[in-house]
């Protein structure tokens, strides 16, 4: 019987060979950055009146995306004198964000609305839902809307300012989001004037934050609630004053109508309902105060002894990064896909 050359492969072969190359899977796409600029008639700020009301931002779309599925979105806020690309690289969002297969933007603040390229909190406009805060929130929109972002799975964090603009946009705008990340930073209205906002930054907020609170409950869908809150904060930071932490966390309890905040003077911590003490490899230690509602946890605490004014666990060739432990960028991604639960 004579049958195929070895040198001439069978129909069959050659019908194999077709079909497996007809059906494989190419490699997925790498993550990349995509720029981006939006616009809000609410956006003007009273501390630079001139400024057009409108800002850039960067959306980094993650390995392998494509638009037939819809992805949780992740708005991460610089602080100052950083950069959208500097943050990136610093918390290494990108590889959190390849990983959890999610989308991140990154607003950037122009720099003639702030010489240090700080986010206005403190413009009093920003904090009534205004302002910065309502430019960012239509990037949300129009982002949302480009990539198909998940309309219910868009969480908010920042450090510094971009952390200080993270409580106002959760607290005003709660129904974008599911949950909030603050990094070193201050309640929404702690500062009762820009004049005063260095003092907040200092000694904690001069205004009723816990009423701004439960003013904004009552203005809130209760679709909306409750909105959890991760709080990150160095108990050596000298720039934000540890009493802030404490200010933010009681605010979005007070938000999420917790009875812990019931009692006991603003400035104290609320009884946690669990505690943790985890000893670190470089000597620190992190305290995690967990806070539950109706079985679901709606707050949590993060307290990093020996942490400055920097992100914790970030990529220590950048300003504003601590490469020590615990990985910020780590414990909010897991605080952020718990609520997806």
């Amino acid at each position: 019987m004579i049958g195929p050359s070895p040198s001439h492969p069978s129909f069959w072969s050659r019908l194999r060979g077709f079909a497996g190359r007809l059906f494989r899977r190419a490699p997925p796409e790498p993550g990349r950055f995509e720029p981006g600029s939006k616009f809000s008639w609410h956006g003007w700020v009273s501390v630079a009146p001139w400024v057009w009301p409108s800002r850039n931002y960067l959306v980094y779309v993650p390995r392998g995306h494509s638009r037939w599925k819809r992805r949780p979105l992740l708005v991460l806020l610089h602080g100052c004198r950083q950069t959208p690309e500097e943050l990136a690289a610093g918390t290494r969002i990108t590889a959190l964000a390849d990983e959890r297969d999610w989308l991140v933007l990154l607003p950037r603040q122009a720099s003639d609305a702030n010489a240090w390229g700080c986010w206005n909190w403190f413009d009093h406009r920003t904090e009534a839902s205004k302002g910065e805060a309502a430019i960012v929130a239509a990037q949300v929109r129009a982002v949302r809307r480009i990539y198909r972002a998940h309309p219910r799975r868009m969480f908010v964090a920042g450090m510094s300012s971009g952390a200080c603009l993270a409580a106002v946009l959760g607290l005003r705008f709660a129904k974008l989001f599911a949950a909030v990340g603050v990094h070193s930073g201050v309640a929404c209205g702690a500062a009762s004037s820009p004049a005063t906002a260095l003092k907040v930054l200092a000694a904690g907020a001069d205004a009723d934050f816990e009423a701004i609170a439960r003013a904004a409950r009552g203005q809130t869908s209760s679709r909306a609630l409750p909105l959890p809150l991760c709080v990150i904060h160095g108990e050596r930071d000298e720039v934000v004053a540890g009493r802030n932490a404490i200010e933010v966390l009681r605010q979005f309890l007070t938000f999420n109508a917790h009875p812990s905040v019931a009692v006991g003077a603003r400035d104290a911590l609320p009884l946690a309902d669990a505690t943790a003490v985890t000893p670190l490899s470089d000597g620190r230690t992190m305290t995690t105060d967990d806070y539950h509602f109706d079985g679901r946890l709606v707050g949590r605490l993060v307290r990093v002894s020996g942490l400055g004014h920097a992100w914790s666990g970030g990529d220590g060739a950048f300003a504003y990064n601590d490469p020590q432990p615990p990985d910020a960028t780590a414990l909010f991604g897991a605080f952020f896909a718990q609520q997806l639960r």
